[in-house]
This record gives structure tokens, sequence and C-alpha cells, in this order.
């Protein structure tokens, strides 16, 4: 297609290479019906014919590929070069006759908006709204001819240059189309959404409004009334103050003018009008099949679209196939990893509620689902049930604190209120799960009140050991697609297991140690009862995280030994490690431990309940920034030897609890101590088993991926990862191999939009984000409030890491993660202070914190972006607060 000019009754949304997202959205409301004032689009193809007529063009193109998204002043300067130079080429006739002709039939004496539409806007997946520059109220040919290189000088302004580079556009990609509207005066106009844009709930129509053209509204000069309609029916009015209204002068070109006093606080749009409107938007939303960001106008008592995007900032969820109001928390919060994650991981977590299904559930029925490539929980039937809901909320509030808020908040909700679980259901779950907790009942109490807690370990040493040994001859013992059914299957049988026979010693451990605070409290007053607790919590004993962090000391302790190594270590890629290494002087001592250690613990790695993620033995590279940094930060032996001191701290806090009490109450006091010591450093033992099964699974899907990819079914092994395990089977048995290497690039590119997306804790099935209320702190002015995990003050340097494989910890150094998990563990010998934007109390990098005696605050939103890296704070792990004290002189 060669044509400059195309009318919207010749546009639908495939025409988006030809006037880009804008102008393939009105011409597609056009052809559909809506009431779009008429006007035509200057195509793609105009511009690329008027920009290829200039010999200077790809020399600045060059420029503005090398230039960064955050370098203002280069891209201040490089895009007013580019805007003068468009401006200053002359249009071709052909061009300009093809323009005018068009502005002839649809009527030269008529007034026109002129807005810009690129070909990477108003897409479903970006939205560059607000990038490029429109024109109002344009009259003539001449204005209209000024107007229409003014827009395509405008695809470099700063804010759009800033945005593509950030986005990864390429520049020169990026085509722009003008469309030419007949303007239309209204009494009021605005936008609307038609999911709350604020908490994502969906169904509901959210409408701004105000007098005269609604660039006023849109630039933000105006405080807008904000009307909300749900099922027909105005849910909340809030009338603004409007000051100002900007309207078209006869001329041409607009004014701003002072709205009248007794005018500013009266309601822009009338009820019956809020309503029709509202009516309007969620046709167009179904016309489209998703949420939009429409604009509106109101004249003549009519109203026009002047038009229409997809509302691209609200976190994906894919709606149930009933009605009812369900509840959603974040799999990713409660695992401490909030990355995205792939279909097969999402696909095999999904299997582990299985065991309170009935037979085959499909996945319609799935309690985890995906939902912004992040697992989610169903757990609506949980919070119906009064046990259940107690337990979930208990729990919630050690994981999460800023979770349990919003599970609070949500339960209260008039929609959940009206809620109930069917009797049918409820004997149902109690079937299913009267089997496994009566025996965890029962082998809690022995715990608690008859085995002996120093044997504790071993026991469950020997049961991870078999349960790893059966899931081994079990994969084993099937190929093809019995083996991915087995893995299927497994993973909905082995919940209960784990559950039962190892979390059972956590279980104990927990109400031993919140009986021995209710004692303690009690005999010694809170402060000194919390000060004794968190010595006794120090350096527990059987911890495989904590034991882990110890082996990767020693591990470092062998490198320092060998400058050649360090120096190895520090450029060291992935590919041809081992190779590489041996060719260095001392390697054989440090490659013989490292793979001792890998032996042991190479199927972890950090996200490591992420299936699909490298494990430590595929890539031992991630190891390297742990190694470097307790080499750089601390002395040979020396986390030997904290830990040896947090082990007689722990016993002389214990010899002190003891001297508070007598007679049977000391004896009692003296068995929770042991308890406490010997079950809570067991806290990590049921997450351990999980990740060994669960590397023995990988190694079984991996084994089939292979031949799929001798079949030329998938490229590479590892595009296994993006099929669920339903889709695999039905690869491996043939009835699923059309266009899997398409599927798979096309769940590619959605992981990587999804990457940028901050999931959200609790949503419901709308896709309403639930916050909940943020707890009062007495903290100053400006403070960032969190979780108090840890108690202790400390100020220091941040360090900011986002990703373990990229950690550089000094010395005297404050840890500000996104999250941390046994992965991370090895860092807490250099950290002075932790700060994570997700957990809570019975989290791991709280339990951690404490248990080196470092202060830590956890669960506030965002802080890797608020605290900047090497900037000098203060941790109040008491309180609960973070304040930011400026850079740091020594930085």
């Amino acid at each position: 297609m060669e044509k400059y000019v195309l009318y919207f009754n010749e546009i639908d949304k495939t025409f988006l290479s030809y006037v880009g997202g804008k102008g393939a959205n009105l011409g597609e409301m056009t052809k559909a019906g809506f009431p779009v004032p008429q006007g035509f689009c200057v195509t793609t193809w105009a511009y690329r014919t008027m920009v290829e007529k200039s010999s200077e063009i790809n020399a600045l193109f060059e420029k503005l590929e090398g230039i960064n998204s955050d370098n203002f002043e280069g891209i201040a300067k490089l895009g007013q070069s580019i805007r003068e130079h468009i401006n200053s080429i002359f249009m071709p006739e052909d061009i300009k006759a093809a323009i005018l002709n068009a502005w002839e039939v649809n009527g030269k004496d008529k007034a026109y908006a002129v807005r810009s539409s690129a070909t990477a806007e108003d897409l479903p997946t970006a939205s560059f709204a607000g990038q490029q520059d429109t024109y109002l109220n344009i009259c003539g040919s001449e204005q209209l001819l000024k107007a229409i290189q003014n827009c395509w000088a405008s695809l470099f302004t700063d804010r759009a240059i800033s945005y593509r580079a950030k986005n990864n556009f390429d520049h020169r990609a990026v085509f722009l189309s003008v469309v030419v509207q007949e303007m239309v005066f209204p009494e009021v106009s605005g936008i609307m959404f038609t999911a709350d844009p604020i908490t994502g709930r969906r169904k509901t129509v959210s409408i701004d409004a105000s007098f005269g053209l609604g660039e006023a509204l849109v630039s933000g000069l105006v405080t807008a009334d904000l009307y909300q309609v749900r099922s027909g029916k105005i849910t909340k009015k809030q009338i603004g103050k409007k000051k100002i209204a900007i309207c078209s002068l006869q001329e041409g070109g607009t004014i701003t003018e002072e709205i009248p006093l007794e005018k500013q606080e009266v309601q822009a749009l009338v009820d019956e009008r809020i309503i029709e409107l509202a009516a309007l938007a969620q046709r167009i939303e179904a016309h489209y099949g998703t949420e939009q960001d429409i604009e509106w106008g109101f004249v003549n008592g009519r109203f026009y679209i002047l038009q229409s995007r997809p509302i691209t900032s609200l976190y994906p969820i894919t709606p149930a196939s009933d009605d009812k109001f369900r509840v959603y928390i974040s799999f990713g919060h409660i695992q401490m990893m909030t990355d995205t994650m792939k279909p097969l991981a999402i696909s095999i977590m999904s299997n582990v509620p299985n065991f309170i299904k009935e037979q085959n559930p499909s996945s319609e029925d799935n309690i985890i689902k995906a939902f912004g490539s992040r697992a989610f929980a169903d757990i609506t039937g949980a919070l119906l049930l009064k046990p259940s809901r107690n337990m979930l909320l208990k729990v919630s509030g050690g994981m999460d604190e800023a979770m349990s808020a919003a599970l609070r908040e949500v339960i209260e909700r008039e929609e959940f209120l009206k809620l109930s679980m069917p009797k049918k259901k409820v004997f149902q779950v109690g079937r299913k799960m009267a089997p496994i907790i009566i025996p965890i009942m029962s082998r809690v109490a022995a715990n608690l009140f008859f085995k002996n807690p120093r044997k504790a370990k071993n026991s469950a040493d020997k049961l991870i050991e078999k349960l790893v040994k059966e899931a081994e001859k079990y994969m084993s013992e099937a190929s093809g697609a019995e083996k991915i059914l087995r893995v299927k299957e497994s993973m909905g049988i082995m919940f209960p297991k784990v559950l039962s026979k190892v979390a059972v010693y956590l279980m104990a451990g927990v109400l031993a140690s919140l009986s021995l605070e209710k004692k303690m409290k009690k005999q010694l007053g809170d402060k000194q009862s919390a000060h004794l607790l968190s010595q006794l919590n120090k350096s527990l004993p059987g911890n495989v995280t904590t034991e882990l962090g110890l082996e990767l000391g020693d591990l470092a302790d062998t490198a320092r030994k060998y400058p050649e190594v360090i120096d190895y270590l520090e450029k060291a890629k992935n590919e041809n490690f081992y190779a590489k290494l041996i060719k260095v002087q001392g390697s054989l001592e440090f490659e013989e431990k490292l793979k001792k250690f890998l032996e042991k613990y190479g199927m972890r790695c950090a996200g490591e309940i992420d299936i699909t993620k490298p494990r430590w033995k595929e890539d031992p590279t991630q190891l390297i920034p742990s190694i470097i940094s307790n080499i750089r930060t601390t002395a040979p032996g020396e986390h030997r030897e904290k830990f040896k001191q947090g082990v007689m701290e722990a016993e002389k806090a214990e010899k002190e609890i003891l001297s508070q009490f007598g007679g049977f109450s000391k004896r009692r006091i003296a068995h929770l101590i042991k308890l406490y010591r010997n079950l809570m450093g067991m806290r990590e033992h049921h997450k351990f088993v999980v990740v060994r099964v669960l590397d023995i699974y990988k190694d079984a899907i991996l084994e089939e991926a292979r031949g799929l990819v001798e079949k030329g079914v998938l490229k590479q092994e590892q595009d296994v990862y993006y099929l669920t395990l339903e889709e695999l089977v039905a690869a491996i048995e043939n009835s699923y191999l059309e266009k899997v290497q398409e599927i798979v690039e096309e769940r590619k590119k959605q992981l990587e939009l999804n990457e940028k997306r901050n999931p959200p804790r609790v949503m419901t099935g709308e896709g309403e984000i639930i916050t909940g209320k943020q707890r009062k702190v007495k903290a100053p002015e400006g403070a960032l409030i969190g979780t108090p995990v840890s108690a202790g003050m400390v100020e220091g340097v941040a360090r900011v890491i986002l990703k373990l494989e990229d950690a550089k910890l000094n010395p005297g150094e404050i840890l500000v993660a996104p999250y941390t998990d046994p992965a991370w563990t090895p860092l807490f010998t250099s950290a002075v202070g932790l700060i994570t934007e997700v957990g809570g109390m019975m989290t791991h990098g709280s339990v951690v914190a404490r248990e080196y005696g470092i202060p830590a605050v956890v669960g506030i939103e965002k802080v890797t972006e608020i605290i900047k890296d090497g900037l000098r704070i203060r941790v109040n792990g008491t309180e609960g607060y973070i304040e930011i004290l400026g850079e740091d002189k020594h930085e």
C-alpha cells in the first residue's frame, strides 16, 4: 500500500503499520458504528517518503541508537536537532496534494484536531499516550500542513525518545501517521476507563469530566469530576473544583478561560448522561475484548468518541468462568520470589493442591493460576471456612504484614460476606484433609512431649533421603509422556508427604517457641524477654541453610589462598568454566571442594522454587558473587567464629532465662528451650526436600525435551519451559505439534513484557488490587515504614542488589533487595543491616537476620527504587522504619 491518505471508513485495526495505533482505533470504531467525528489519516508512507528525501537523517538516527533513556541532556540536544531538521524539509508536492484533497472532501470550512499516531502507540502491550504532539482547532490549509509537519517532528520529542529507549523500541522502526479529525466543540469532555485505573477493578467505568475541551483535563490543568459506574448504577461521585476551561477561537487555535465561580463546583454531567456514557464505554470494551482508556466529548446532547486505546497499566488477570467473588494471593510473596515464572514452573506448582480435589481435576479448577507470568493462589474457599481463615490470617501475618492487612480488609467486603460454602463441599474438604491433619497432630504432639529433640535432625534427614530415593526410582521407571504424567501426579501427593513427615518438626518448634515466649513475657516483661529470645535464636543447630552458608564460607577460604583463583573467578563465565579453571594455579584444591559443595547443594539457586531457574550445578558462576563478597568482607575462618560466638551467646541466654524460674517451671522452660533450639533450626528442611525432588523432576523433563529437539518440535531444550505439563504430554504424544515453536516465541515476548510488572500481594477475581491499611508507626517525617523483624539500629551505606548474581557487598554495608531466599544466606555474613520489599517476621531474610543479629525491616514497597545505591541510611529494626540520611561522603 502506497497511499498517502486514508479516510477513517477505509481503516480498521489491521491498518496499524499504515496509520498507527490511534488511527487504526479510530477507523475500527468508525466501521463498528461508534459516534466518532469524521476525518482521515496521513499515512506512515507519507512520513517515510518525506524523511527519505533527507541526506542527514541517517546520521542523526545513528546518534540516537547509542543514547540511554536517562541521558536527559543528550536527548534534549539531539531531539531538538532532529525536530528542527524535519521541520526544515520541504513537503513533497504529491503528499501535499493528497492531504489537501482529503481536507476538501471532508470539509475545508471545518476546524480540525491534528494528532500524531505512531506505529508503536496505543497497543495492548504499550501506551505512548502523550509522547507526541496534538494541535487543536486547526483552520485553513496553511495551518493544517504546518500542524502535520510539526506532528512528524514530534516523533522526536524528548519524552518520546526517552520512552522508546527505555522500552527497547528501535527509533528507525517506529513510523508516524497523522490523524486529521473533524473538531467538535464540547460543552463537557473528559476521559474514562472501563476498569478502575487506581485499584484495577474490572467492570467499573471510571469517568473524569470537565467543561470545555478535554486538553485541560489530560494536561492536568483542572481538577475534574470523578464518577464511577457499576452494573448501570453510579457508585461514586466526586465533584471537582473546575477553575478553568480550554475553549476554541474562531480564527483557529485555543484559549484558556476562567470558569465563573458559581459554576466551578457544578456537576459537569447529569446522572442520566453519566449512565449513558458508561454504557457506551462498555460497548467499546466489548468490541475490543479488553479494557479501554477512552477520550470523549459531549456536544448538543450527543456523546462523541475522540479516541480509544487499551489500558496497559492494569495487572493482567484471566476472569473465572463464573461471576463469583474470588480472592487471590501472590505465591511469589509467600515464597520470597516475586520474579516472573515461566509456564512450566507455574504448571508444576499448580498441581501441588491436587490432594484436596476430586480425582482428575481439570486445569480450569486449578487453585494456583498464572496471571502476569506469576503464580496466584485462589484462597476464597479457605477464607470461607473459619479454622482455615484464622490460620491463613495468622500465617500471612508472619509471612508478609501487608498481605495480612489486605486479607483482613477483603474479608470485611460486602461481596465476600455474601459468599458461603455448600455443606457438601465442606464435607469433601474435611474428608480429604482428615487423613493428613490427624497424623500431623499426632506427630507434632509426639515431638513436643515424648521424642528427644536432639535426635530430630537425624530423623528428618533419613526421611528426606527416603523421599528423594523414592522420587528417583519412580521417575526412572517411566519414559515418554508417562514420565511427565508422573511428575504431575507426584506434585499432587508430595505436599501432604512433606507436611506430615518433615514439616511436623518445625510445627512443633513454632508451638514450643510461642509457649516459651508467652511464659517469658509473663515472668520477665516484654523488653527483656524479646532480648533474650533474640539471643537464644542465634546459631541454631541443624539449619540446612546456615550449614550451606558456612560451607560456602569454607569454599571462599580455600579460594582466598590462591590469588590466581580469585582473579579467574572475578572474570569467569559459565561456558567452559571448569576447562579454564583447571589451567589456574591452585585450582585443584578449589575445584575439588567446589564439586563436593555442589554434590550437596548443587540443586539450589536463587528463586529455587521455580524449576526453570538454572541450578548451581548447571551454572556454578552464580556462586561467585557470594564467594568474592565473603573474601572481601570477612577474615579467614571468621564465619565459623561468628557461628561459635552465636552458640555461646545462645547458651548464655539460656542460663539467664533458666535463672529466672524455679522448680517445675524451670524444668518446663528447659524443655521448651531444648525444643526451640533444636526444632526451629529445622525451618528450612521441608523446603530443602521439595527443592531436591524438583531437581529430579527437572532432569526428567529435560530428558523428554531432548527428544522433542531431535524431532524438530523444539529448537532447544530450554524451550520446554514455555509449555505447561499438559502441553508437554500432548507434544510427546504427537497431538500438539502444530505451531509449538510459534507459541514458545510468543510466550517469550509476553514474559519479557510481564517482567516490568509489579505483582500485587492480594487481588480479587475482578483484578482489584487490595492493599490494606498500613501499620501506624511513630517515625521521623519522611521515613519509609515497613515491618520490624530484627531489632536494633544501624547506619551505613545502602547497597541495592536486585539479582544475586550481581551482588557486590562491601564491609559495613546495608543490603537492600527485592527479597531474599536461602541462596542469599552467604551475604548475611557481610551485611550490617537488611531491607527488603517483601517479607514478614517468619520469612527467610527475617529469620536469618535475627540469627546473625543484624537489624532488619521488610515489606517496604518499591524500596529498591526509592533508596539509591550508595546512599547513607539508618535502619531501625525495632520500630520498623528507614531514614535516608543523604549521600555517603566516602563513596
